[in-house]
């Protein structure tokens, strides 16, 4: 563990992560901003794996690989969606939510 820090303290930072992320995702009218809110919950998620794993399991590197899991699968879904929203502006010149729901008729 990290010297002079406690286990709720970090669980608390990454709480706060995790619901800037939501709070982000569900305001946010933007794409790009709500792309950068899924990777703020999604490192949090990563975060609270391995300190979870260390304290309970302090030799066990379970936490690790699923965090490097986790930490893979964001990155090809941020690819993915960088080029889906490159696409979307090459098409309407915009990436706000509201003009990309017209495009459903």
């Amino acid at each position: 563990m990290i010297p002079g820090v406690s286990i709720y303290e970090i669980l608390t930072i990454t709480s706060i992560l995790f619901f800037i992320g939501v709070y982000g995702f569900i305001t946010r009218t933007n794409l790009i901003s709500i792309l950068i809110s899924v990777e703020l919950i999604l490192n949090a998620s990563v975060v609270n794996f391995v300190i979870i794993n260390k304290y309970l399991f302090p030799e066990a590197l379970q936490g690790v690989y699923f965090s490097i899991f986790i930490i893979a699968v964001a990155a090809a879904e941020t690819a993915l969606a960088v080029s889906i929203i490159i696409n979307l502006y090459r098409q309407i010149s915009s990436v706000e939510v509201k003009e990309i729901e017209t495009m459903k008729y």
